[in-house]
């Protein structure tokens, strides 16, 4: 069964768009892995569910992350069975979901100093990484913008002038962050080579691909994944708004202007996942005793 046929499932039980890309994408993700991982089986299974989820969990993804995936497959299993693919369901969100205590601390991981370092350093190679590509890092470290978010920047949601950036987030709720002079710089680099150059430069998104006008999540995704091998450290789009709150913080910027920036809903949110330490800087501290 193609995912265009969940899609179109998907669209007709009257799913938001934003709900139909966030659905998409997860089982993409899982097509992924069952290929690169578990060839030769099927499209679903309670066994490469658990396979899956492990590795998700083995990888460091968030508990929310992971729990938002496994809402995903549990309606693609729901669209399997109602096209008779499968006659069961292998996914119980009460069962498989990831349990967290109520007052429990969200462990957050966030990039370090010197991986933050190793990374800029990295994308300074002009033989190994593009300009577009070099901007993307540098928006993820700079803005703390979702990887939806980032795909979703328009060329008038930049204003040079002020240098600010407008971002539609979660809810269409919109936010401005302010932009480095660095990163504006990146950016005008990046329109008067690369973009002048693309097939696609009368796009109204800031970032294209060879392919397309606006360019897709899951190639972020895939390319953080690939010099994550050369870098020796994982680096994943969220990781990177983990490193974009933690490191303000440390810097002594307030909780309220944090909480703005990242577009959380509440400040309380932004408590929850960053007023607590890193687990390595839990670790360096338990260390010292």
């Amino acid at each position: 069964m193609e995912i265009v046929d969940f899609e179109k499932w998907l669209f007709a039980e009257g799913k938001a768009v934003k709900t139909t890309e966030s659905y998409v994408g997860d089982v993409k993700g899982f097509q992924a892995y069952l290929q690169e991982r578990l060839k030769d089986i099927p499209v679903l299974s309670r066994f490469s569910f658990v396979r899956y989820k492990e590795h998700l969990m083995k990888e460091g993804y968030a508990v929310s992350t992971i729990n938002k995936k496994i809402n995903s497959l549990k309606v693609y299993n729901d669209f399997l069975r109602t096209k008779g693919v499968v006659h069961e369901s292998f996914i119980q969100l009460k069962r498989d979901r990831i349990k967290i205590a109520v007052g429990s601390e969200e462990s957050v991981d966030a990039l370090s100093e010197e991986q933050v370092e190793k990374l800029l350093f990295y994308v300074e190679n002009r033989n190994k990484v593009s300009t577009r590509n070099k901007l993307i890092v540098y928006l993820l470290l700079y803005t703390g913008v979702r990887v939806s978010e980032l795909v979703g920047i328009q060329l008038g949601d930049i204003d040079f002038l002020t240098s600010h950036l407008k971002v539609v987030g979660k809810g269409g709720k919109r936010r401005e962050i302010g932009l480095r002079q660095d990163v504006l710089r990146i950016v005008r680099q990046y329109m008067k080579e690369e973009r002048s150059e693309s097939v696609f430069h009368h796009s109204g998104y800031l970032l294209v691909s060879q392919r397309a006008e606006k360019l897709h999540r899951d190639a972020v995704r895939d390319w953080l994944a690939k010099i994550s091998k050369e870098l020796g450290f994982d680096m994943y789009p969220h990781l990177f708004r983990h490193t974009f709150c933690t490191r303000l913080l440390k810097k002594g910027v307030d909780l309220t202007t944090v909480s703005k920036l990242a577009g959380h809903s509440s400040v309380n949110m932004t408590a929850k996942f960053y007023i607590q330490t890193t687990r390595k800087e839990k670790m360096d501290a338990v260390q010292l005793l």
